[in-house]
């Protein structure tokens, strides 16, 4: 009986969306902070980036994007700048709740050039979004690229 009524609660809730996640092909940009524990980059910095998508339907996409994760001044005390970029390709899960909020959340793969430490590994993240109309949206996600790094970003994307 509870499976009935929570596989219920379920479909109610994935119906419940004015918009949904995006369907089709979008583009969107990121700005958001960084914080590395590694080394001498124990500090947050400034990180920017963008991104394609492709929604298959409102719950699963796929999308491939680039990141600026930040730049460190004489990151390791040898007068040696660092700026650690991230290039990453994710799998997209999203579940549409009322009011034009869906949660996600993302694994996948991420690329580092610059970094100290491990370049390339699994990509972590969670977050909340919101669709203004039916082509833009926003999103807010804590991200882990990194096994040393944590990312939070704003993204507002466009679907077209």
């Amino acid at each position: 009986m509870f499976k009935k009524i929570a596989a219920a609660a379920a479909l109610t809730l994935l119906a419940s969306s004015a918009f949904a996640a995006p369907t089709g092909f979008y583009g969107a940009v990121d700005l958001g902070s960084t914080r590395a524990d590694t080394l001498d980059l124990n500090s947050s910095k400034v990180s920017y980036g963008a991104l394609l998508g492709y929604g298959l339907n409102e719950n699963i996409g796929f999308e491939l994007g680039y990141r600026r994760l930040g730049e460190w001044d004489d990151a390791y005390g040898n007068g040696r700048d660092a700026s650690i970029n991230q290039t990453h390709l994710s799998v997209i899960a999203s579940v549409p709740l009322k009011d034009q909020f869906s949660l996600f959340g993302r694994i996948g793969y991420s690329k580092l050039n610059g970094a100290p430490e491990s370049n390339s590994g699994a990509l972590y993240g969670v977050g909340v979004g919101y669709d203004f109309s039916p082509v833009l949206f926003g999103r807010v996600e804590v991200q882990k690229p990194t096994n040393y790094a944590n990312n939070i970003g704003i993204t507002v994307g466009y679907k077209f």
